[in-house]
């Protein structure tokens, strides 16, 4: 019975995490009308001024397709621009407007950023322990080999 109810509260913690997600994707879309990764985008970019969507895939840990996907939407909203490189044609840029920069300082930090600073102040061995029940959850749940990046959401990118 005991065993029960620890397995009934590791579907409960993992429930929450799930239930904190989606509540602060909302929040997010709510308060600036961006979803995450639109915003990690943003801010990835606003810290290099202008870079090209291949660095911007590899620094967010995204695919090419699925941030050319994002970035149409940015661009869509005006959040973005497009500028190709004046030596190499091929070459693109992207860069935040203005509006996006404002836009992006008002707006609420991500759930991951907070996660991540309270993580990175954890001794060495909890950071470990934590990864390693993570990736026997992960085992258990057959989801292992499940494509993911470090982008807090619980729906699909985009």
């Amino acid at each position: 019975m005991q065993e029960q109810n620890i397995c009934n509260n590791v579907l409960v913690e993992l429930r929450k995490i799930i239930r904190a997600i989606d509540l602060h994707s909302k929040k997010l879309m709510q308060a600036c009308g961006l979803t995450g990764p639109q915003m990690i985008l943003l801010k990835e970019i606003i810290k290099a001024e202008r870079m090209p969507i291949s660095s911007l895939a590899k620094n967010v840990n995204l695919s090419h397709a699925t941030v050319t996907s994002i970035l149409d939407r940015l661009a869509k909203k005006q959040y973005i621009l497009r500028v190709r490189d004046s030596d190499d044609k091929r070459k693109i840029y992207v860069q935040a407007s203005d509006e996006a920069k404002q836009l992006i300082s008002q707006s609420p930090t991500l759930l991951q950023e907070s996660f991540v600073n309270q993580f990175m102040k954890l001794s060495d061995w909890e950071q470990t322990l934590l990864l390693s029940s993570l990736q026997r959850i992960a085992t258990m749940m057959k989801a292992t080999n499940i494509d993911a990046s470090p982008v807090l959401i619980n729906h699909d990118i985009e």
